[in-house]
């Protein structure tokens, strides 16, 4: 009985030790290394927008949990975001050629800078749906990668 008891609290301390272990990891603040691959030429700066949701998801500003907007020194690019959560993310970036700070399109409405969204889901006649640019942040160091388009 007294060495039935001894197992029963050896467990106990082990499954709580594993417990605080997955919660304190669940609590932690992620980085997030976007490297943007493609740029067409060094020309202005790249600006790139996360996500948290669908709401707003590629292009509403009011809706973006950290915007960047950064020269550019060299291809491939690279810019990170700090002290994410564990979650589902989506990046918009897009080479903003003249410093404006907009995606600029012609008079059809066609993107006239480079874009591009995490998880590089194919482009046709619409923008991505946050489900088909999202990516998992589930550790310290998460490194995704863009490729830019240009029509």
């Amino acid at each position: 009985m007294v060495r039935g008891f001894r197992v029963s609290i050896l467990l106990l301390a082990v499954l709580g030790n594993l417990a605080w272990s997955f919660s304190a990891k669940a609590n932690f603040n992620g980085k997030l290394t976007v490297e943007i691959d493609g740029l067409k030429n060094k020309e202005g700066q790249v600006c790139a927008s996360i996500f948290a949701s669908s709401e707003g998801f590629p292009s509403d500003r009011d809706h973006v949990l950290q915007k960047q907007c950064t020269k550019i020194t060299d291809t491939p690019f690279i810019i990170t975001f700090e002290n994410l959560k564990a979650g589902s993310y989506a990046v918009a970036v897009f080479q903003d050629q003249n410093n404006d700070g907009t995606l600029n399109r012609n008079g059809l409405g066609i993107p006239s800078e480079g874009f591009g969204f995490s998880s590089n889901p194919e482009i046709r006649t619409r923008a991505p749906k946050f489900s088909e640019a999202a990516f998992l942040v589930a550790g310290p160091n998460t490194n995704i990668q863009i490729q830019l388009k240009y029509f």
